[in-house]
């Protein structure tokens, strides 16, 4: 563990511990941080706080509790200043998340989230980048199941072939080969806001349509025009049959790609990169992969309507709702991302974890990432500024995940 800077009063503060994301996080945290790591606990509520402090570990018996409202300048500002990393699951981030963003990149303080929305890292960087590179700090967007997967079997499977001789990405396709878990109630409404924004909004229609919205260099992009998201389904018999787009795909494909052209599309200038979800072979394959996709298109579209809206209001889960303690240890996710190199090399980077995905596999991959950031920066990559999981962290994350029980396997074909 990397000696903390003294003149901050905590390694670590989870912004959001009370919500139900922010308390798995805060578990875990307790469970799994090293001797010695001082982290805290941040919310908008002192009664709250000291209730979920109360149901956490021993460990975390003695943990700093620190009220502070999103919309509270001041108070946001006297947290980013107080410790090393913030860990915030306070969402959605496009309401929420700006202030302690710019007060991070303010107070050279790393900063690690949960989001999936396109929209808000795109602000996110517009404002925060320049100050966050002055000061040192990482800020780090999607540092869950959105989009640590994608993003870092992406990297591994450069740095594979790099090391290898192999060449660089081409033909690059992420597919979700099974997965068990619920829809998150912070998910669903991040969702509502950015199809609101969408519909009010034509620039933010085109920015969310874009492949390369996140790119530092937009007008230098190699593929330039190149990139669509995938609609409907697909035959590929090499990645496993009938094949449907991945829900989380119009997300995760902008942080690969933004890695890619923050390291000077040292991935391949060359690279084509989607998402897909398995359905499988015949006689089967077909109907699931379009019963997969028609399930999103269905929400996109009903999310969007307001008679439909407030039918699916009533059903889906609402923020702070989670699944039980039983379902989320049943859950899982098992991915595998395919690629052929500028050789001609087929190569695959198998991911897997325990857990539900959007909750227990999630909260893992959020504590291990501030952790990574609080303690472990004598060994991060030189970096600063609005990052990806794998620009910021790489091989130290992956690492520390593979410790916690992930899978991040990368082999020839």
């Amino acid at each position: 563990m990397s000696t903390s800077a003294p003149d901050r009063d905590h390694d670590v503060v989870v912004f959001g511990a009370t919500g139900f994301v922010g308390a798995l996080t805060a578990a875990y945290l307790a469970e799994h941080a090293p001797a010695g790591a001082r982290i805290a606990l941040a919310g908008r509520s002192l009664a709250k706080l000291q209730s979920t402090r109360a149901g956490l570990p021993a460990a975390a018996a003695d943990w700093p509790l620190i009220v502070a409202d999103s919309f509270d300048t001041g108070a946001v500002a006297a947290l980013a200043a107080s410790t090393r990393v913030v860990a915030t699951t306070v969402g959605p981030y496009h309401r929420y998340g700006l202030p302690l963003v710019e007060a991070c990149a303010a107070a050279g303080t790393h900063y690690a989230d949960l989001t999936g929305e396109v929209l808000f890292m795109r602000r996110s960087i517009d404002v925060a980048d320049a100050p966050a590179k002055a000061s040192g700090a990482r800020i780090v967007h999607t540092c869950g199941f959105d989009s640590i997967p994608s993003d870092l079997g992406v990297f591994l499977l450069a740095e594979h072939a790099r090391a290898t001789g192999a060449g660089d990405l081409e033909d690059t396709n992420l597919v979700v080969v099974a997965t068990r878990g619920g829809v998150s109630g912070g998910t669903v409404d991040s969702m509502r806001g950015q199809l609101d924004e969408a519909k009010a909004d034509k620039a933010s229609r085109r920015l969310m349509a874009d492949p390369y919205s996140l790119s530092p260099d937009r007008k230098h992009e190699p593929s330039t025009g190149t990139e669509r998201d995938p609609v409907g389904i697909i035959h590929d018999s090499e990645l496993g049959g009938w094949l449907a787009p991945f829900v989380m795909g119009t997300v995760n494909t902008r942080v690969v790609r933004r890695s890619n052209a923050l390291r000077g599309w040292s991935y391949g200038r060359r690279l084509r990169y989607r998402e897909l979800m398995l359905g499988g072979e015949l006689p089967l394959g077909p109907a699931k992969a379009a019963a997969i996709a028609g399930g999103i298109g269905g929400l996109v579209v009903g999310l969007s309507l307001p008679p439909t809206r407030a039918l699916l209001d009533r059903v889906l889960p609402d923020p702070g709702e989670g699944p039980s303690e039983e379902q989320r240890d049943k859950g899982f996710f098992r991915i595998d991302v395919h690629t052929r190199t500028s050789t001609g090399a087929r190569l695959v980077c198998r991911i897997s974890a325990p857990g539900d995905p959007g909750y227990k596999a999630t909260a893992v991959m959020l504590g291990e990432s501030a952790l990574a950031l609080a303690l472990d920066a004598d060994r991060l990559p030189d970096a600063a500024g609005v990052l990806t999981p794998s620009t910021a962290m790489g091989t130290v994350l992956a690492d520390r995940l593979r410790a916690a029980g992930h899978a991040y396997d990368v082999a020839a074909v």
